[in-house]
């Protein structure tokens, strides 16, 4: 969105930016939303390795016991949001760690807590060297990764609020404040 045509956006150029999105392209800003997470994301996809969920299930369980919406949480924390495993990929795992006898779980109040047995315990000791997955490179932890495409669409939820229900002198002080910031983050880029 260059700054010549923001007004177009903002329904500037003759159309109403009130009521029910009569004047205001609802329908090409979620697209525009869409292309902006669809860049971010070819950057360097979220999938990480098949061992990946393995090792950051020992890694996480070495803290302390958890169940497996913990585990998810956590991960997703951990990596900035870059990386959130499916429960499709977590309790398979959590199945195969029972399975191998490295975990065990503990059934309370309908939930399973999981947590290491001494031979997981070893197996998640046996290489301190190796950071976890969320620490890694491949987890995209790089200032493209979680914090920058979701403020992004954070601000696009914003404007696209204004755009529906703002008053013409709303969209137009949203419209200042987005030429400001637009200016002040290529300016980022032009610091040494």
């Amino acid at each position: 969105m260059s700054g010549s045509n923001m007004g177009d956006w903002f329904g500037g150029a003759g159309g109403s930016s009130r009521g029910s999105g009569q004047g205001w392209p609802i329908a090409g800003l979620w697209e525009a939303m869409e292309q902006l997470r669809g860049q971010f994301e070819q950057k360097g996809g979220t999938r990480m390795g098949r061992g990946d969920v393995r090792t950051a299930v020992l890694a996480l369980l070495a803290e302390k016991p958890m169940h497996g919406y913990q585990i998810i949480q956590q991960i997703e924390e951990r990596s900035g949001g870059s990386w959130k495993p499916s429960p499709g990929s977590v309790y398979p795992t959590l199945q195969l760690l029972a399975d191998e006898g490295l975990i065990q779980a503990e059934e309370s109040n309908g939930r399973k807590t999981y947590s290491l047995t001494a031979e997981g315990r070893e197996v998640a000791g046996a290489a301190p060297e190796k950071s976890a997955p969320w620490e890694g490179s491949g987890t995209r932890d790089s200032g493209r990764t979680g914090a920058l495409p979701k403020a992004g669409i954070d601000l696009a939820q914003a404007v696209a609020a204004v755009g529906r229900s703002g008053s013409p002198e709303q969209v137009k002080e949203a419209v200042a404040v987005l030429e400001d910031a637009r200016r002040r983050i290529f300016s980022i880029l032009a610091q040494d």
